[in-house]
């Protein structure tokens, strides 16, 4: 993922703390915002690796890319 310039925003949404207080000791993070923000890179590298895939499987290198509960 290319490096830019944060454009940071504040939100306010309702969420699951259970699934907030998981991904958070998972996830190491110091605080609730640093746990989401390290969810959300996640996702997005999961996407950037997908289409990398994508690319590679279209190339010829790769039989097929099963998909794994893709979210496009």
């Amino acid at each position: 993922m290319a490096k830019t310039q944060r454009a940071l925003r504040r939100k306010n949404m309702l969420m699951d703390q259970r699934k907030l207080t998981a991904a958070k000791a998972a996830l190491g993070a110091a605080t609730e915002t640093a746990a989401v923000d390290a969810a959300l890179d996640l996702v997005v590298f999961r996407a950037e690796v997908f289409r990398g895939l994508d690319v590679l499987a279209a190339a010829g290198g790769l039989g097929t890319v099963e998909p794994l509960r893709r979210i496009v």
